[in-house]
């Protein structure tokens, strides 16, 4: 059984989080109102697919791609629930700037999990490089109640998310053919 090789379930896991980060900062550069499609990417792709891609990631013994996966999955789920969970008397709705000491948070988190990266490609470090700034900007705008900051943040995220597109692809296509169609700055020790 050991002998079984393994899918890679990076390209799955970037892509749930590429293509929901893209779609929700689109809504934060200020071009839609937060709509279902936003909703349901969050729930579903950027949720439950990142999760499953960091539980297959586990499988293969990467604790930087578990971690990061389930971790954002989750992230991605939690978010929809910030927004649409019904309040009671116990408990009041999240206000603009618990929102943005949520995001520091996230922030700090990725701040280190970008520190992880140094020893892999460069679209990963961009990836958690332009995360943490991403993290940074919504929290700032959130909790000084500065839209502009935010709407910033919205183009920023639309980059940050369309690099997380485009190493899924790399990976894929590059897997793909056994050669580099898409490069991705490579550690010295990679295969690719």
């Amino acid at each position: 059984m050991d002998n079984i090789k393994l899918a890679n379930p990076g390209p799955l896991g970037l892509m749930g989080f590429g293509m929901t980060t893209v779609l929700l900062n689109i809504h934060n550069a200020g071009f839609f109102p937060v709509a279902t499609a936003i909703v349901s990417m969050g729930i579903f792709y950027g949720g439950l697919a990142q999760v499953i891609a960091g539980i297959l990631e586990f499988r293969k013994g990467n604790t930087f791609g578990t971690t990061a996966f389930t971790s954002y999955g989750f992230f991605w789920i939690v978010l929809v629930g910030i927004w649409y969970l019904p309040t009671s008397a116990a408990t009041a709705a999240t206000d603009k700037v618990f929102l943005g000491i949520f995001l520091a948070l996230w922030g700090i988190f990725t701040a280190f999990m970008f520190i992880g990266t140094l020893k892999g490609n460069k679209v990963l470090q961009f990836v958690f490089g332009s995360l943490t700034i991403l993290f940074a900007l919504l929290a700032i705008g959130n909790i000084t109640g500065n839209h502009t900051i935010i709407n910033i943040a919205g183009f920023e995220g639309i980059i940050c998310g369309a690099s997380a597109i485009y190493l899924a692809m790399a990976e894929v296509l590059n897997e793909q053919y056994g050669r580099t169609i898409l490069p991705i700055g490579a550690p010295k020790n990679a295969k690719h």
